[in-house]
């Protein structure tokens, strides 16, 4: 980065968040993406546009105490960042994760203000969580913690001010005690969460959506590169809801999906993995990825998960968690012939990472881009709750197909327009980023 404004905010930042690394990685790229834009448009600067973004308009952080099955009282700790306003309400997840911490929170928060805005749904960006870790709790601790997390946060959202939905650790079980008690505080019964459970206002293929919309994006980006997933074999990370969907499409797509993972070791079906018994596994049994070689002995299971970006693909989805590919991982997956990388979870590569990719030209599809599938299909679900109305599986599903198409596009028009072409990276920065901060000017310093 040679621009003395952007280094400027940069050491400004890290100053004031110096043990917040997922936070400051997340803005070095978005900054260096921005150099060309910065040369171009001084009015954003003196507008001060970027010194606000870098900043959440709000932080939130509150207790969150519940009672465990042996009548104990446990004690966890609760967060929700409200970064950016601009062009719609907050909008974001809530992770549930032994991991999450004010800086995790605060780089997911602003990845999601340049995802919400590429989508082109009025959408601002947020998200939230806790240290709470829902791997072996029974159902009753689960609905005790979900209820006193929301006793505090409901008092911070709404269905136009902030709108949070599921993530890491939070799926339909979880945003149903959510919402259940929202509405028992609020004495309402309004959109406020999405990925709500579809007999009380949840959308048809939320579910799907983020896995989908990541093959979506994916197969675009290929197929503008003369390429496409017919054919090719496929590596997949993580067993959760983006990868089992992520599965499935690619699949769908004609492609041989030969790995999923967890958070103890992967699995490598060279048959191509079953999707059924995966999902019967995670979903239904909710047991680890290793049970899975007990039914198909053909297949191998292996301790740790870097070892799965050692497998032969030519296609890598990562889908399990941030910074999941090192150098190390990318190089394997370069020496192997791999050709294009599309994440589905949030910031997977790490920056040496994706030095890597560009190196050896390879296709990099960014998260904020690649998995906006799942928050695009989220305000497709918060304008059905607005309408009182809901759509087919089919129409929500090509709305999908069609918005993840106009964020390659745009993305692919900004690589050009700033003279990087190719560079779908620095494309999702500037267009994502363009959007808000025209808003921004246009609403004055606030």
């Amino acid at each position: 980065m040679k621009n003395q404004y952007l280094i400027d905010v940069l050491e400004s930042v890290k100053k004031r968040n110096p043990n917040e690394p997922e936070f400051i990685q997340a803005l070095t790229e978005v900054l260096e993406s921005l150099e060309p834009v910065v040369e171009k448009r001084p009015d954003l600067v003196a507008a001060g546009v970027i010194d606000r973004l870098v900043e959440p308009e709000r932080q939130i952080m509150f207790r969150v105490p519940w009672v465990d099955d042996n009548g104990k009282v446990q004690v966890n700790r609760g967060f929700r960042v409200q970064f950016n306003s601009a062009i719609g309400p907050y909008k974001g997840g809530i992770r549930l994760h032994p991991s999450v911490n004010l800086g995790i929170i605060k780089f997911l928060g602003f990845e999601q203000i340049f995802k919400n805005s590429l989508t082109t749904l009025p959408m601002g960006g947020g998200k939230g969580g806790s240290d709470f870790d829902p791997k072996g709790k029974s159902d009753g601790e689960i609905m005790r913690f979900c209820q006193s997390f929301m006793t505090e946060l409901f008092r911070h959202i709404g269905a136009d001010c902030d709108v949070p939905a599921g993530d890491i650790g939070t799926g339909a079980r979880e945003i149903g005690y959510m919402f259940g008690q929202y509405k028992r505080l609020r004495n309402e019964f309004t959109g406020v969460l999405t990925g709500k459970g579809l007999t009380f206002g949840g959308s048809l293929a939320r579910t799907e959506a983020t896995g989908f919309g990541l093959c979506y994006f994916t197969e675009e980006m290929l197929k503008a590169n003369g390429k496409s997933f017919n054919g090719a074999t496929v590596a997949i990370s993580g067993s959760g809801n983006v990868a089992i969907y992520a599965c499935q499409k690619a699949t769908e797509l004609g492609a041989k999906v030969v790995t999923m993972s967890d958070s103890n070791g992967y699995i490598y079906d060279p048959n191509g993995i079953d999707l059924a018994c995966v999902k019967q596994l995670k979903e239904v049994e909710r047991k680890r990825i290793k049970e899975y070689v007990a039914t198909h002995p053909e297949a191998t299971y292996t301790e740790g998960c870097a070892g799965v970006w050692t497998v032969k693909c030519d296609i890598a989805l990562p889908c399990a968690t941030q910074n999941e590919i090192n150098k190390a991982s990318a190089e394997a997956l370069a020496k192997n012939g791999c050709y294009a990388v599309s994440e589905g979870a949030n910031m997977p590569s790490t920056p040496e990472a994706i030095e890597v990719y560009f190196a050896n030209n390879m296709l990099y599809g960014p998260a904020k881009a690649a998995n906006a599938g799942g928050v695009a299909t989220s305000g497709l679900e918060m304008s059905q709750n607005s309408l009182r109305y809901g759509w087919t599986f089919e129409e929500v599903d090509a709305k999908l197909k069609n918005i993840m198409v106009s964020i390659f596009k745009a993305c692919d028009d900004a690589s050009k327009e700033y003279g990087m072409e190719g560079n779908y990276m620095a494309g999702a920065n500037i267009a994502g980023f363009l959007k808000v901060a025209e808003a921004m000017k246009a609403q004055g310093c606030v």
